[in-house]
């Protein structure tokens, strides 16, 4: 094989380099170009960096699988972190909501059941009140004229109030109306921070104080009643005894002691609704045995010509007793019965004429005399106020006029009694 010549300068060499192979009796030969050689050196580094790259993939690959691993799972965690803590907020609010419908609620049933109690109050006072107003009227003192009827909203718009108050209650937290309504009045506007609790817990206050209202309303014209009931039955009674009249007294009022019970509201109520049925039994039972006495003027409008007692007999000028009272009245008008009873006579009876006795019970009686006319028989039930005749100058008379008598266990008593005692107890009854 030949060597060829080498250049010395700077140490290039200026031949192609040529590759030799000899394999037995053949020779082959190569010239390397230097492109040739640097494509070839080119090549093996770039699969040298090429393998080294692959290797650290490799190397690295479990090491940058696994942080992306962990950083998705820490991703993860946090997302269902805080999918649990909008949950557990979520069960917060429905739980507060729950509870605030179970609140509302219950609030709601009691209010109801309030209603239903006070309409049920109003149905068993009201014919009572009715009964009250008509028996008892206007109080005996001016200074009680204006509560003897106390305002009436309380036993006509309490059912419908209450109603109109839960339904508006509904309407208003159902739908999420901030509006107050017409009970809210005394109330002050409602907050822009308020939930929808805050404004039930006032609106519930709000129908709370109505209700209490309604309820001390009627309480109040009950004892209002009672009270003017045992007045006027007082004043009945004060009048009859004044005057000697028998009366009974007793009023359904005893005296009684013992420890104090607090009431609650319902036997509050109860109390007071017995209080005011008793008053209006006692004053009812004085009213009917005022009435069987006859207190009326059988003669409205006329003077008395001659009173009750001694005085001088008109025909002999002589002292006598005058067992009535003698009314000035022309023939012919009405002779009215001054009570409640049964005729016992009715006919000619010596000097008094044509004359009608009427009995009235606990050894009461009336004589009316000297009429010119009789419109009764005897057994005939009247009514006060009933025409038995009319005036006139029968028997032992010297002019037109009507003779009236009270007797009481056949003893003539002085009428000017009974009339006073019957004009101050009209009012009364």
């Amino acid at each position: 094989m030949n060597v060829a010549s080498q250049s010395t300068v700077f140490g290039r060499r200026n031949e192609p380099h040529t590759v030799i192979i000899a394999r037995g009796n053949e020779i082959r030969h190569f010239t390397i170009r230097p492109w040739v050689a640097a494509f070839c050196g080119s090549a093996l580094a770039a699969m040298a960096i090429g393998y080294l790259l692959a290797t650290s993939y490799l190397v690295l690959r479990d090491d940058l699988i696994g942080a992306t691993t962990a950083r998705q799972a820490r991703m993860q965690q946090a997302y269902e972190d805080r999918i649990s803590a909008l949950r557990a907020q979520v069960d917060r609010i429905t739980s507060r909501q729950l509870l605030d419908q179970q609140l509302m609620e219950t609030k709601v049933g009691e209010l109801l059941e309030r209603q239903t109690q006070l309409s049920l109050r109003h149905g068993r006072i009201g014919p009572l009140l009715e009964r009250a107003e008509s028996d008892v009227g206007t109080p005996p003192a001016a200074g009680t004229a204006a509560s003897a009827k106390p305002d009436k909203r309380a036993e006509v718009t309490d059912a419908p109030l209450q109603a109109y108050a839960v339904a508006s209650l509904g309407a208003n937290l159902g739908a999420g109306d901030t509006r107050p309504f017409s009970l809210w009045s005394t109330r002050s506007d409602p907050l822009p921070s308020d939930t929808a609790a805050d404004r039930a817990d006032r609106l519930f206050v709000s129908i709370n104080a109505a209700l209490k209202a309604i309820e001390s309303q009627q309480l109040t014209r009950i004892a209002t009643l009672a009270d003017n009931a045992y007045k006027n039955a007082d004043a009945i009674s004060q009048a009859l005894e004044a005057a000697g009249l028998p009366v009974d007294g007793d009023f359904g009022k005893s005296d009684a002691g013992g420890p104090l019970i607090p009431l609650d509201s319902s036997m509050t109520f109860d109390s007071k609704v017995r209080e005011l049925d008793e008053a209006l039994d006692a004053l009812d039972r004085l009213k009917t045995e005022a009435r069987r006495l006859p207190l009326a003027n059988p003669a409205p409008g006329r003077s008395v010509t001659s009173p009750f007692g001694v005085r001088t007999d008109p025909l002999l000028g002589t002292a006598a007793l005058h067992s009535g009272m003698d009314f000035r009245a022309p023939t012919g008008m009405p002779a009215k019965v001054t009570a409640p009873g049964v005729v016992v006579k009715a006919g000619w009876n010596g000097g008094y004429g044509r004359m009608v006795e009427v009995d009235h019970g606990n050894g009461f009686a009336t004589r009316y005399g000297h009429l010119s006319k009789i419109n009764v028989t005897v057994g005939k039930r009247l009514n006060a106020g009933d025409v038995i005749g009319k005036t006139g100058s029968s028997g032992r008379s010297t002019g037109p006029h009507l003779h009236y008598e009270i007797r009481h266990n056949g003893e003539a008593i002085d009428p000017l009694r009974f009339l006073r005692v019957g004009k101050k107890v009209a009012q009364y009854l």
